[in-house]
């Protein structure tokens, strides 16, 4: 394998050492998918990115994703960290906007004044609805924590999963998933993950709180997850969660594990359409050299 430059960075982090950690790998077109994979699994992040080359190819730059166990066409940490890595080592900081080619498609990204990145992602699909004690009995808890106001739906913007809807803050740090009733369910579902919110925050500057669950990744808990959060961000609009049909709100994550994150959700309905966006900060921590 030749000399690969890369970079660590914190996703979704308001500082240093919080939100989610990114691998991304600059100049990878030389790597093949098995190499790849096994970098990912070396480095051992929910995700790891492979930059193809420094040329855009039809107005955006090829981007592959990996989790620890294998690809996947959309994430969203690794977007927006990975737009940050090609605006600042790539375009020298010049730009006000960069398109990921990814295997979901174009993802556009734009960078705002006060350091936060924007991506734009697709529309979202909603899939099949599932009975809350089935959810509950997977996350260990009472039927009761679970709010049956909203339903349990399967949401995708590229990467598909469980939102599950809880009443309050004890319930979701309470939530652990019995891996072998979660991958017996997973088997018959389009959905891989599970994301669990409640309307209560750590911080009171927030509005809701997250967290996400993606054993069948290899991740048993992600600290900030943007395309988890950018399907959130579609289920609140479509059902009116907060008495209207657009989003914008802030919404935590990572607290459980010790990596605080903030992920900004906005969600526009047009028509029958849902516009969303997810925004947050990255920050280069590391740079280095794969031999």
């Amino acid at each position: 394998m030749k000399r690969t430059t890369f970079y660590i960075l914190d996703v979704f982090a308001e500082k240093r050492y919080a939100g989610n950690q990114l691998a991304v790998f600059r100049n990878a077109a030389g790597l093949s998918s098995e190499e790849m994979q096994k970098i990912a699994q070396e480095i051992n992040f929910s995700e790891t990115t492979f930059i193809l080359s420094d040329e855009q190819v039809n107005g955006g730059f090829d981007v592959r994703i990996f989790t620890p166990n294998e690809e996947v066409p959309f994430a969203g940490h690794p977007t927006i960290g990975t737009a940050h890595v090609i605006c600042n080592e790539i375009l020298g900081g010049a730009a006000d906007s960069v398109t990921l080619n990814l295997k979901v498609g174009q993802i556009p990204v734009t960078f705002s004044a006060d350091g936060y990145s924007w991506m734009r992602q697709v529309e979202p699909i909603f899939g099949q609805q599932h009975k809350p004690e089935v959810l509950a009995d997977i996350l260990g808890l009472d039927i009761s924590e679970i709010d049956n106001r909203f339903p349990i739906e399967e949401v995708s913007t590229g990467l598909p999963f469980f939102i599950v809807p809880l009443k309050n803050l004890s319930a979701l740090k309470k939530a652990k998933v019995n891996k072998e009733k979660c991958f017996a369910l997973i088997q018959n579902t389009v959905a891989k993950g599970i994301l669990v919110f409640c309307p209560e925050s750590h911080e009171p500057q927030n509005d809701i709180s997250v967290r996400v669950f993606v054993d069948y990744y290899g991740v048993p808990e992600d600290p900030a997850t943007g395309s988890g959060n950018g399907c959130l961000a579609g289920y609140l609009a479509k059902h009116h969660y907060f008495g209207q049909e657009n989003v914008d709100v802030r919404s935590e994550q990572g607290y459980e594990i010790g990596r605080p994150s903030l992920l900004l959700l906005k969600a526009e309905q047009r028509g029958k359409n849902i516009n969303i966006f997810v925004g947050g900060k990255s920050m280069i921590v590391a740079q280095g050299e794969f031999i």
